[in-house]
This record gives C-alpha cells, sequence and structure tokens, in this order.
C-alpha cells in the first residue's frame, strides 16, 4: 500500500499530511479504535507500512505533545535537592506492550502521575522481538489511544556489555553497545542505563582498582552517547556498580565507580554531562529464586543499604539517587518502603510478564510450553523442576507468539486490563508517583524532534538474548 493510501486507511479524518509534515485536525479522534489500526501495522505490517506507520505515530505525537524526553533534568533537580519523596518506576513491558502501556496510561492519567519510565533491555528487544522503533511506536500509540498528554521517558535497559565476548575481542564488544546506542537514539530512546558492572574485576585486591574496567568502558559509552545526542537533548544515563544478583553494593564501590568515572571523564571531556544515577545491588535478583514448585522466594531486600548509598550518590556527586533492578517480584508490603528510602527508580518486569502467562488461555500456555521444551531445553538444568524450568525460560517464547499475545480473545484482554489497572494503580501509589506531573511539567523540556519520512534507517545492532533483563 503506498504512502498516500496509508494515510487515508489510517487517520484519514484526524489528520493531514502533506509530504514530511503532520497537522492534527481532529485530536479526539486519536483516542479511538483507529489508533489500534494504526499500531497493528506500526508492528504486523509490511515493512513499508510499518514505516509509514511509525513515522506517523512519531509525528502525531510531536504535534499534540506526547513526545519522547530525557528524565536527566528532573534527576538533576532531585540531587540538588530540589524534588524528591518518590520512586520512578522502570517498567519494562515484554508482552502484548500496546495493551499493557494503554493500562499504564490510564493509570498515569487518574493518579496525574509522569515520572515514570517505560524500558526494554538488550536482551529484551532479542527474546520478544521487540525493537527500539516498535517500542518507541508501541509507547506513542497507547499514549494517545488513552488521551495522555506529556513526555514520554523511554529508557533503554542493560545496555550491557558481555564480560565472555568482551574477554575475547573488548572493540568489537564495546561497539555492538554503541550499535545499539545508535539504533535506540534514532528511535526516540533518550534514557539509557550503561551497564559495564560486568567488567568489575574482583581479582584485584582494592575497590578503585576493580572498578577501574567498569567506569573506563562506562566513560567511552558515555562519550559515544553524548555525541548521538538530537539536539536540545540530554540523554539520562545511569551507571552500574554491582551486577544484579551478586554480593550488596558498599559505599566504597560506589565512590571507586563515581570519583574514577567522574575524573575521567572530566579529563577526556571537560564540561561533558555525565550520569543522572547509579544502579546499585541489595538483595534482589532478576525474575527472583525460583522455588521447586514454580513459586518465589522470599527476597532479603537490604534497604539500608539503598538509602545510605542513594544518599551518598546525591551529596557526593549530584545523582538522583540509587536504582534498584529485578524488584517487580517483591512481596506487595515492600514497595512503599523505597520513597521512605528516597531511592530513585526501581525497575519492574517479571510480574507483569507472570500475570500474562497467568491470564492466557490455558492451550495457548500449553503451545508456548511445548516450543520451550524443544527450543529451549539446553537451558534446563539437570536439577530443575518443570516449574522452574517454565518460569525461568518462558520469557524465551515471547518473540514467537507475539502475535498470539497480541491477539487474545476479548474477554481475556479485559481481564488482563483490570488486573493490570489494578496492578499499576497499586504500585504508583506505593512508590508516590501520583501527583508527580507538576514536578515533570516544572523541570522537564521535551523538544519538537522531527523525521522526514524515507530518510535512511539504521542498521539493526546485533542481538544478545542472554544478558541482564
Amino acid at each position: 500500500m503506498s504512502a498516500p493510501a496509508l494515510s487515508s486507511a489510517l487517520l484519514a479524518d484526524c489528520v493531514t499530511v502533506a509530504g514530511s509534515q503532520v497537522t492534527v485536525t481532529q485530536p479526539e479522534l486519536l483516542a479511538t479504535d483507529r489508533m489500534d489500526t494504526v499500531i497493528n501495522a506500526a508492528v504486523f505490517g509490511s515493512d513499508e507500512e510499518k514505516e509509514y506507520a511509525r513515522w506517523l505515530l512519531w509525528e502525531v505525537g510531536q504535534h499534540v505533545g506526547v513526545r519522547p524526553a530525557s528524565i536527566h533534568d528532573l534527576y538533576t533537580a532531585r540531587g540538588a535537592g530540589k524534588t524528591g519523596g518518590y520512586t520512578v518506576p522502570a517498567m519494562n513491558i515484554r508482552c502484548a506492550a500496546y495493551d499493557t502501556m494503554r493500562s499504564i496510561f490510564r493509570t498515569a492519567i487518574k493518579l496525574d502521575a509522569g515520572a515514570f519510565i517505560l524500558e526494554i533491555a538488550r536482551s529484551e528487544i532479542a527474546y520478544t522481538d521487540q525493537r527500539p522503533a516498535e517500542y518507541v511506536a508501541v509507547m506513542i500509540a497507547a499514549a494517545l489511544r488513552e488521551g495522555f498528554r506529556g513526555p514520554l521517558f523511554i529508557q533503554g535497559d542493560h545496555f550491557q556489555v558481555n564480560h565472555k565476548k568482551f574477554a575475547v575481542d573488548p572493540v568489537l564488544e564495546v561497539n555492538s553497545v554503541k550499535q545499539l546506542v545508535t539504533e535506540a537514539v534514532a528511535a526516540g530512546f533518550y534514557n539509557i542505563d550503561v551497564d559495564t558492572s560486568t567488567l568489575v574485576d574482583l581479582s584485584k585486591p582494592t575497590h578503585d582498582e576493580q572498578q577501574v574496567p567498569n567506569y573506563m568502558t562506562a566513560v567511552d559509552i558515555c562519550r559515544f552517547v553524548r555525541a548521538s545526542e538530537p539536539e536540545g537533548v540530554t540523554i539520562s544515563l545511569g551507571g552500574e556498580i554491582g551486577e544484579v544478583g551478586t554480593e550488596n553494593s558498599t559505599p566504597d564501590e560506589l565512590h571507586a565507580f563515581m570519583s574514577g568515572f567522574t575524573r575521567t571523564l572530566a579529563e577526556q571531556a571537560p564540561g561533558m554531562a555525565g550520569l543522572s544515577k547509579i544502579s546499585v545491588q541489595s538483595g534482589t535478583s532478576h525474575g527472583g529464586t525460583v522455588l521447586p514448585d514454580g513459586s518465589i522466594a522470599d527476597v532479603a531486600l537490604d534497604l539500608e543499604t539503598l538509602r545510605i548509598l542513594g544518599e551518598l550518590a546525591r551529596s557526593d556527586y549530584g545523582l538522583s539517587g540509587a536504582v534498584q533492578h529485578g524488584a517487580s517480584t517483591l512481596p506487595d508490603s515492600r514497595f512503599s518502603a523505597f520513597p521512605e528510602a528516597e531511592t530513585a527508580e526501581i525497575h519492574l518486569a517479571t510480574n507483569f510478564q507472570t500475570m500474562m502467562f497467568d491470564h492466557m488461555p490455558d492451550a495457548l500456555r500449553k503451545e508456548m510450553y511445548d516450543w520451550l521444551l524443544v527450543n529451549a531445553k539446553d537451558e534446563r538444568k539437570a536439577t530443575d523442576t518443570d516449574g522452574q524450568f517454565f518460569y525461568k525460560a518462558r520469557k524465551k517464547a515471547i518473540g514467537p507468539f507475539k502475535k498470539q499475545m497480541w491477539s487474545l480473545p476479548a474477554d481475556v484482554k479485559a481481564t488482563l486490563a483490570a488486573a493490570y489497572d489494578a496492578k499499576f494503580t497499586f504500585l504508583f501509589t506505593q512508590l508516590k508517583v501520583n501527583g508527580t506531573k507538576s514536578a515533570v511539567k516544572q523541570f522537564v523540556k521535551a523538544p519538537r524532534l522531527h523525521k522526514v519520512f524515507g530518510a535512511p534507517g539504521v542498521v539493526a545492532a546485533p542481538d544478545d538474548a542472554d544478558l541482564s533483563d
């Protein structure tokens, strides 16, 4: 289908398109099932349909004020003590992304929330079959469908260096991360968590020496990110001092990383903006610890570690504070403790995926599990029960069954929507991001950035599905 025909078929009564100029004439029609047609073209259409629908969504968002933005200035303000008292949820949406994100935006509107992030990790891009350009398009479409207005914080989570590949060829592996940065920034990811914590060398005798490969590589990637920024955007960058699932981080490790990073960046690129947050380890692991029956073990979360490291990050380095990964499988009773500890951000993923598997039709779940028995059998440990294996491996079936999860029966979608609405309402309230739209409006500027339809695209970065989520 040609571009003019696509324009007519998708949003004929809502917008006018003249060349690469898009004007929204009836914004109220964006929040109707017309948007469902657009996003299906953007995700499941032909290559030409995908390109046009994604461009159209971007331009419509620019016109009505639904624009990808950086959270950097909000985090800088928090580091300066100008805002706080809440913990920003950074949510990885792996399954049925459009419907799930719609629930998030419904919740944000209801609670007047603005400080929340939607993200996807380097590994998830691969196994969920969601390239950055698609992820951005889905997020814009979901926001428009629900009538949300405001900055969209879209984040590259765990843009991680694979330590095994780094050991073989460090230049090639770091360049793979840089290639992903190029792809993500071009798509509209203006928040990136650089994860070089995999390179910490525990064979060295001091924390300073252990953190050298971590902060040196992080500075290298930071400089590349800054050179990739669109006009008017300072990308929010996070660093990481301890790989999630390992021993808890310490003040000495934080100082070793941050002092080394700050010093090296100042030497190599004086005046360049650095990090806005720091990820630490305080007792969690990605996906939780799976018991033989497939349930999740209780987590010994060390909130005092989070509080101390967050205070140091703000007072000594001007960061927004500490970031906690792997939080979604915590008991509900723990979430209110994060804003009490002034935790800057927590990352949430696995529980949303679990909700999808719990609610999907039995026949679809069985089909996916049967697929795993053949295609993920090498990931099964000899000691794994069926419950443990399926819980840990089932994320790998998300990409191959993406369309089926987007196409669930209407009654299943309705039940899931109600469950997600309740979950996001709970999380946003417990984390105290309700009412944060005003802080976002005060500190965040989302510049208008137009794209020209048909402009050369960027090459997709190499996949690595075996990294952290």
